[in-house]
């Protein structure tokens, strides 16, 4: 494992409701990020399939032995010999469910970890627009952190976002990095996105890593876009705004353990344990 800085790069897309479309541009753009000279590059939750209707839903999901984006972005990875962190793929589980699944991937193409997102986005915002993600999909039950050259990584997706005893175990658990890859709305990411990035990384002492979707999608859904890169201070390093393409930023490991000895927060056991 090394502390030198190393160079992150945040893929932002309008993911559709066409899996091979969707896994063309995330593959043009992480080539992209390659060419940038990226040795860490994320992409946002849903990459190869934005849909609403639970119909299209299971009938363009696969087990993930037989998901062309799992194929496909094992092979990039190995190809450009990146670490390539896929924010999320819709992978069947069961006839009646989905799992939310985030890889990371090896630069040899093999998977180091998997994650499937803990907290189903069930909600009625005020604009009218109502969610269920419960109802199709099968939340996981367990943290994953990896290892990577630089340090660990803590793997969440989007609505974990506001759980922040989550983010509290994973930095205990040993992460330097947080990755949060989200579809978050454009209503609730203007009011919370960034507040909620910088508080995440302030809390942990933690580098956060959120590529985002972004814009229109063909479903009807308007997401956020602004794929951020906050250091452990809370600064924010990157920020990709509301265009398709990819944003970066140098992430130098040694901030985490600057920032966690000017607030050792994580070292205070809470009262009510």
């Amino acid at each position: 494992m090394t502390t030198r800085p190393f160079k992150a790069a945040c893929v932002q897309m309008t993911s559709g409701s066409d899996v091979a479309a969707n896994i063309d541009v995330a593959s043009a753009l992480v080539r992209e990020a390659a060419a940038g000279g990226a040795q860490l590059i994320t992409t946002p939750e849903v990459t190869h399939l934005m849909v609403l209707k639970s119909t299209e839903l299971f009938a363009k999901t696969k087990p993930q032995s037989e998901d062309a984006g799992v194929h496909a972005f094992s092979a990039l990875a190995e190809e450009l010999k990146r670490w390539l962190l896929i924010g999320s793929l819709a992978i069947r589980v069961s006839d009646g469910k989905v799992a939310n699944r985030s890889f990371l991937f090896a630069p040899d193409g093999s998977i180091a970890a998997s994650y499937d997102k803990m907290h189903m986005f069930d909600v009625d915002l005020p604009s009218g627009e109502s969610y269920r993600e419960s109802a199709n999909y099968q939340a996981g039950h367990s943290r994953t952190l990896s290892g990577l050259p630089w340090g660990h990584v803590g793997l969440t997706v989007c609505y974990d976002l506001r759980f922040p005893y989550l983010y509290r175990e994973l930095a205990k658990d040993g992460a330097d990095f947080l990755t949060i890859p989200a579809a978050f709305t454009r209503l609730t990411g203007e009011a919370h996105w960034h507040v909620l990035m910088r508080a995440r990384a302030i809390e942990t002492g933690c580098f956060v890593i959120a590529p985002a979707q972004t814009g229109n999608h063909d479903c009807g859904r308007e997401t956020f876009g602004h794929s951020l890169i906050v250091n452990p201070w809370g600064e924010v390093l990157s920020d990709g705004g509301t265009d398709i393409g990819v944003s970066y930023a140098e992430i130098d490991p040694g901030k985490v353990a600057n920032a966690r000895a000017q607030i050792p927060s994580l070292n205070v056991k809470p009262p009510f344990h």
